[in-house]
């Protein structure tokens, strides 16, 4: 009885992991959180582009009645040839619909009417609801054609489809073992820097920074930490692609740049989390509320798609999205820098505003501090 009663008389103390909110907390946001932004479960109004060489009044109705769909959204076309491997960089459309020139021709002769569908299989799970509604067009179409009244002369059309980017449907190599890669190396990164703050207060040195230095004498502290985690990663990349044929399209170099920015964006981000933290105990509980939602929303555990537009852009306030993006983009779509340019800008942005939140709190804990000893001294 004595042991039970020190152990609750810690639990409650604060100098450990104060589990007694950490549990509540989790039970709440896995309940509703969870419940609110992963609230559909099927793809609704995804981005599909067409790329309409034939321009067509057949190809216009055709348009119409794919966009007219509860899952497809069409909001781009093209009247020029494009590469439709450009169209799916940075997750901007789920499939690329192909209308070849002569289209409507070959419908009202004896040629066959073929209708291209490209789609994007990095998110293998994401392309079943467009396949069916696109399926059930074209079978509507064709109805059409075997209607009493319609000619004999007409033809039915055919999608031909083309998976791009992951055309063997490896959602082990090429989806998920990455996914898991970058979040638990991420993980693990954040429980060894966030508790850095707590440990410098308790320990005095922290006190010491600030009156003699600046918000970097501490952010230089992640250098050791950041290598580490860019070792890890890059000898976790080499197994999957060498022993696991994990697909690598993009630049090896453009791949570092983004991590050269992407895990001091985390280190920064744990030590916001662990500033005000009692203890390193207490900060390592934190990690739960940025590092598992950019795991879950980033797109590594369920299709984008299924997302709202809103929570999409919640989303990009973890890191760990950013990371997915990124990853995807380079490796499996091979982008160049330019095609990611507009993304990795947003990042860099994203990167300063957390600069300049740290060098605030820094400087705003300091002003506090000398408020404090002056009236201590006065």
């Amino acid at each position: 009885m004595n042991s039970l009663k020190h152990e609750i008389a810690f639990l409650f103390s604060g100098m450990g992991m104060p589990y007694e909110k950490v549990a509540m907390l989790v039970a709440v946001v896995c309940a509703v959180l969870f419940t609110v932004l992963l609230g559909n479960n099927f793809i609704e109004e995804a981005p599909v582009a067409v790329i309409d060489l034939d321009n067509s009044k057949y190809s216009h109705e055709l348009i119409q009645e794919m966009d007219a769909s509860p899952y497809i959204d069409i909001n781009t076309v093209f009247h020029s040839a494009v590469n439709p491997k450009a169209l799916f960089y940075r997750d901007r459309f789920a499939a690329v619909v192909y209308f070849p020139k002569d289209l409507e021709k070959n419908r009202y002769s004896d040629a066959a009417g073929q209708i291209g569908v490209f789609y994007d299989n990095t998110s293998i799970a994401q392309n079943a609801d467009i396949m069916e509604a696109l399926n059930t067009i074209v079978a509507e179409e064709n109805n059409k054609l075997s209607a009493p009244e319609t000619s004999r002369a007409e033809r039915g059309i055919t999608l031909r489809d083309r998976l791009l980017f992951n055309p063997q449907e490896s959602a082990a190599n090429n989806g998920e073992v990455q996914g898991f890669l970058f979040f638990f190396s991420s993980m693990f990164f954040t429980f060894a820097t966030i508790g850095m703050i707590p440990r410098l207060r308790m320990t005095g040195q922290l006190a010491r920074t600030m009156e003699e230095g600046t918000p970097f004498a501490i952010l230089s502290r992640l250098v050791p930490y950041c290598a580490c985690l860019m070792t890890a990663l890059t000898v976790g990349m080499v197994i999957l692609h060498y022993l696991n044929d994990m697909a690598f399209a993009g630049s090896v170099w453009l791949f570092f740049l983004t991590q050269c920015f992407y895990i001091p964006a985390v280190g920064v981000m744990s030590l916001l989390f662990g500033w005000n933290a009692a203890n390193p105990g207490v900060a390592a509980s934190r990690m739960i509320l940025f590092i598992p939602m950019g795991f879950i929303l980033g797109g590594a555990t369920s299709p984008l798609m299924e997302q709202s537009l809103w929570v999409r852009y919640f989303a990009h306030f973890f890191p760990l999205t950013w990371e997915y993006e990124f990853t995807r983009d380079i490796t499996l779509r091979g982008a160049g820098f330019w095609d990611i340019a507009p993304e990795f800008g947003g990042f860099l942005i994203y990167f300063a505003c957390l600069i300049i939140v740290f060098c605030l709190v820094f400087y705003g804990t300091r002003q506090k501090e000398l408020a404090r000893q002056k009236e201590e001294h006065a």
